[in-house]
C-alpha cells in the first residue's frame, strides 16, 4: 500500500504561484512513477505531469513553460511548481503514485485561481 499526502492549494491570483507537495509513504525507488492530475467541476480527471523513476518527465499542453515538476528522493516527496496561474487552472488536484502496477490517489487539494 502506498500512502500519499498532498499539500500547498489555496486561493491564488492570476499570474500568481504555488508549489504543491506529495509524500509517498513508501521508497521512492520502488515507485515506477509520480505525478499531478486535476479534476475541474464537470470535467473529467486530466494528468497534468508526470515524473517517471529515471527523471523523465511530460506535462499536458496547457501547463507547458508554466509548471515544473521535480523530486526529492531523500524526503519522498514530489513537488508541482505553478507559475502563471490562470483562473482555468482551478482544479482539485491530485497526486498520483504507480507502484507494483497499481495506481494510488492522495485525497486531494484544492487550486482556485481568482481575482
Amino acid at each position: 500500500q502506498v500512502q500519499l499526502v498532498e499539500s500547498g492549494g489555496g486561493l491564488v491570483q492570476p499570474g500568481g504561484s504555488l508549489r504543491l507537495s506529495c509524500v509517498a509513504s513508501v521508497n521512492r525507488f520502488s515507485i515506477s512513477a509520480m505525478g499531478w492530475y486535476r479534476q475541474a467541476p464537470g470535467k473529467q480527471r486530466e494528468l497534468v505531469s508526470q515524473i517517471m523513476i529515471g527523471s523523465a518527465t511530460n506535462y499536458a499542453d496547457s501547463v507547458k513553460g508554466r509548471f515544473t515538476i521535480s523530486r526529492d528522493v531523500a524526503k519522498n516527496t514530489v513537488y508541482l511548481q505553478m507559475n502563471s496561474l490562470r483562473p482555468e487552472d482551478t482544479a482539485v488536484y491530485y497526486c498520483n503514485a504507480i507502484w507494483m502496477g497499481l495506481n494510488y490517489w492522495g485525497q486531494g487539494t484544492q487550486v482556485t485561481v481568482s481575482s
